[in-house]
This record gives structure tokens, sequence and C-alpha cells, in this order.
């Protein structure tokens, strides 16, 4: 009832990806950008690899003739998003960040109507136009003079290309190879401790590399089993379930879920335009579900 229900599957999948943002927060000072990046994937491929190689083994020749989509996706997909994602946040705002993180919506359900020739139905587009005023809201903090005065700085076109780079990945889990979603997704946290090395050379050469401290390892964690390894393998049933369209709605979630637990643990404070967006996001993921067609 769980694992075959794309709603809760999702859903999950963004509360987890909302918890990154804030744990992203407590790692300042904490440890590095990078070496996070490289740590998650070490703990996630160090618990999935040594589970299911046995099964990844047996499949071993199903994934083969995908191995280089696999690399991209791992690649793209998983390291090259957190990374820029992390550069970008040292050279535009949080506002540009969250308007722009919006776009990946968008970014899916174009790229299945072209690559795909997925249908587009009224009530879909709409869901869609929905939820970007909620999450513009949330990014926009409710200020119409906030929303008008922001600026364009190369942080937001690393932002845009991660985004990019993550509906990229979401597109290619379409044609994933016919095996399990954990053994699949063993073989691309593995692929992911490689990808990303180079960066922790960069941090490491340039100084800036931060081994954790003990609430830096604690973060680590979270981020490892969390939103590294449970959210992406339910997004990858998501997708299995209802499409890459319809499921990256549901993205929209992440800035509400962030915002949420950026008040119950951050204590930071919940104002009126945190509400309106919820109910913008919510009734816009009802709006592109209802009387959706299966095959979409």
């Amino acid at each position: 009832m769980t694992y075959g229900n794309a709603f809760v599957m999702l859903t999950l999948t963004t509360l987890f990806w909302g918890g990154n943002t804030v744990a992203g927060r407590l790692a300042v000072g904490e440890v590095s950008p990078m070496m996070v990046v490289f740590l998650r994937w070490v703990l996630v491929a160090g618990i999935l690899v040594p589970l299911c190689w046995t099964r990844m083994r047996a499949d071993w020749d199903v994934m083969r003739p995908y191995l280089p989509r696999m690399i991209l996706m791992a690649a793209f997909g998983f390291v090259g998003f957190n990374s820029l994602f992390y550069i970008a946040a040292t050279q535009t705002t949080a506002v540009n960040l969250g308007i722009i993180q919006g776009s990946m919506p968008i970014i899916v359900l174009i790229g299945s109507v072209i690559f795909f020739g997925t249908k587009v139905r009224i009530l879909q587009v709409l869901g869609i136009l929905l939820t970007l005023v909620g999450v513009t809201m949330i990014a926009a903090q409710g200020s119409l003079e906030v929303l008008m005065s922001l600026a364009v700085n190369p942080g937001d076109g690393y932002m845009l290309l991660s985004c990019l780079l993550y509906s990229s990945y979401a597109l290619a889990l379409r044609n994933r190879p016919k095996v399990s979603g954990l053994t699949f997704f063993a073989v691309l946290s593995a692929i992911s401790v490689v990808a990303s090395v180079p960066g922790l050379i960069f941090e490491v050469s340039t100084g800036t590399a931060q081994w954790p401290t003990f609430d830096g390892w604690l973060v680590v964690l979270y981020i490892a089993v969390f939103p590294s390894c449970l959210s992406q393998i339910f997004f990858m049933r998501g997708v299995d379930l209802i499409g890459p369209a319809r499921a990256g709605v549901f993205v929209n979630l992440v800035p509400i879920f962030a915002a949420v637990l950026a008040v119950s643990i951050l204590s930071e404070p919940f104002k009126w335009h945190h509400g309106i967006a919820l109910v913008l996001v919510l009734g816009g993921i009802w709006l592109s579900e209802r009387k959706a067609d299966p095959a979409a």
C-alpha cells in the first residue's frame, strides 16, 4: 500500500529533500560542501553495495549495456546537481535559488513532451502553474517588491544548470534497465563515489576542505540515509508508477517542506505566505493528478 502508492513515495521523497535544505544550513562550519558530497555517497555505497552484491552480479548482464548512461546519470543527477547547488549558493541569493529550483517540473515536462511525446493535459499545465505560483511566493517571501528587485548573476546560471542536470536524470529514469530500483541505485551510488572525487580534490587543493566535526557527522549521516538513499529509491519508484512529467510536479513540495522544517528545527518564523504557498502547491498537485492518464 505504501511502495505501490506514487503519492506517498513522492511526498516522502520531497520531505527528505526539504530536510536536506535544513541539513545543509546545519552543516555550515561543521563540514565543507564537497566533503559532504563525497562522504554521503561513500556511506550509501558502503551500505547498499554489500547488501545488493549478489543481485548486482545476477543483473549485471542486463545493466552492462546501460553502463555509459548510468555513469552520466550518477555524475549529473547525483554529484553534479549537488555540487552546482553549493557553488550557486555562494554567488546568488536564496530568493533566486528558490525560484529557479521551482523550474524543474517545467523542464521535466518539456523534456517529456520532446523526447517521449507525453501528452499534456490542460489540468496538468494549470497544476504546474499553480505550484510555481506557490514556490515563487515562498522564494519572494510574500513580497512583490522582493520579487521585482531580483538581480541576475553567475550563481543563477549555475543553479539553472543544476536543475537541468537533475531534470535530465529524472527523464533518463524512464528508460533505465529493467532491474530492481535498489540494485540500480546501488550501482549508481558506487559510480557517484568516483564521480565526487574530483570535487573533493579541488577542495583539498584550495585549502577549503573541512573534515566533519561531531555535529557534522550527524548531518552527513542524515543526508546519506534520507536525501541520498531513501529519497532516490522512492523517487525512482514514483517515476515508475506515474512517469517523469507527473512525478516532477511533486518537486515543488521541497521548498514547502523546507520552510516547515526550518520553523520546527531552526525556529525560523512561519509567515502568512508560507500557509498560502502550501495551499497552492498541494492544490496544484491535486489538479495535475486529477483524471490522469496512466500512460503519461
